[in-house]
């Protein structure tokens, strides 16, 4: 079969949710893929930064291959011998007392929303039906009704109501609105510490701690969405860290599977966790023996490659030259570590640029019309990422 009957196929049989670019991926290593036909191409996107260690990174795959010899699936009604382990190495990781496994990102953010509407009545003394969560707009935290509730996105919301009260929207990086929306119902503030979906809207130095500061002064949780940001991707292990605003709760997924699977978590230190009782919240797959040993490895493999540290490096080079790219076009170009973005003037189509690369061997995808993301796996080389720059650089200066 070749690439357009399979993506005949997708849209046959599969709801019209999405609108992918065209091109099929039927292999992939490192940071590198192919079509049905051979065509070779630079992953730009890494599956929204899920691919952090690279494509079947050898070390992960080899962890799957020894759990499947053993225990796949024993779901929460007992312990298993590696959800324990991974437990530790990921609060060793994060720095936190504590991890709830859950699968999606939307879990993981689901997960932490109960946790803080149950910390604010428990911990807080918050009436039950009146907690509050300032939320920002722009944001995207994933895609279940409680969770588009905070969204100002018409297409994640358009008739999907009556939607989940409880929730105070204000601009984003605008500390002095979330300052402005306390209330004694406040129980928690929930950001992402630079706004993936929007464009990698990176906010100013210093909004991060000033959020900080608003949670610690008012007694209500900061919630960090790292889900995107999370597990060197910005060039640190989390992006709250390049201003040491260390939230209450993390919320955690993508990368955490290491491009297998689906595995995410929320962290934190026992004051919050604690509100977590038998029969409270789970999961049936939260946990499993093969995400625990996924999990296990996709971690090893970023602390022993030191992959927040050659996103650093590579991030500013990325960066750098793409700055200097002779395009009428461009407006900004912006991001941390490998997270990047350009941002081309109102009005301008960014899907014929992402065909013009995708077309030169090169896959990324825009978000918001006018947005390209780049994020490549955070184990590209150098000698690579210029050969993915010379790609962007004729593409972008034959507009």
């Amino acid at each position: 079969m070749k690439s357009q009957d399979y993506i005949a196929l997708d849209e046959k049989y599969g709801a019209h949710n999405y609108h992918p670019l065209p091109v099929v991926i039927s292999w992939a290593e490192g940071c590198r893929v192919r079509d049905p036909e051979g065509k070779q191409y630079y992953d730009f996107l890494s599956a929204y930064s899920a691919v952090n260690q690279g494509h079947r990174h050898p070390a992960i795959i080899q962890a799957v291959k020894d759990q499947l010899d053993a225990v796949t699936l024993t779901s929460r009604a007992f312990h298993n011998d590696k959800m324990g382990l991974f437990l530790q190495k990921l609060c060793d990781f994060t720095g936190y007392e504590m991890a709830l496994p859950m699968n999606t990102g939307a879990e993981a953010v689901e997960t932490a929303l109960k946790a803080a509407r149950r910390w604010g009545v428990e911990k807080k003394g918050v009436q039950n039906g009146k907690q509050e969560i300032i939320c920002v707009e722009e944001n995207f935290h994933g895609r279940t009704i409680a969770v588009i509730s905070m969204s100002n996105d018409p297409d994640s919301t358009v008739n999907y109501g009556p939607y989940v009260t409880g929730f105070v929207r204000v601009p984003y990086a605008k500390a002095e609105a979330i300052e402005a929306a306390v209330t004694p119902n406040t129980v928690a503030v929930i950001i992402e510490p630079i706004q993936g979906e929007a464009g990698v809207y990176v906010p100013p130095v210093g909004y991060l701690k000033a959020v900080r500061d608003i949670c610690t002064k008012h007694k209500i949780l900061f919630i960090c969405d790292e889900i995107q940001t999370g597990f060197s991707r910005t060039g640190k292990r989390f992006a709250w860290q390049h201003e040491d605003a260390r939230p209450d709760i993390m919320c955690l997924g993508k990368a955490l599977g290491g491009g297998i699977m689906p595995i995410s978590a929320i962290v934190a230190d026992h004051e919050v966790m604690d509100v977590f009782t038998p029969g409270t919240h789970g999961s049936t797959f939260g946990g499993n023996p093969l995400a625990s040993a996924v999990g296990i490895a996709a971690l090893k493999v970023l602390v022993d490659e030191k992959l927040d540290e050659n996103a650093e490096r590579l991030g500013k080079i990325f960066r750098d030259e793409l700055r200097k790219i002779s395009c009428k076009k461009i407006v900004e170009v912006r991001g941390k570590g490998l997270l990047n973005a350009v941002v081309f003037e109102k009005g301008f189509e960014a899907w014929n640029v992402c065909i013009a690369l995708r077309d030169a061997g090169l896959l990324a995808k825009q978000t918001h019309g006018n947005i390209i993301r780049f994020a490549p796996p955070l184990v590209i080389t150098e000698k690579e990422l210029r050969e993915a720059i010379e790609i962007i650089r004729k593409v972008f200066t034959a507009l």
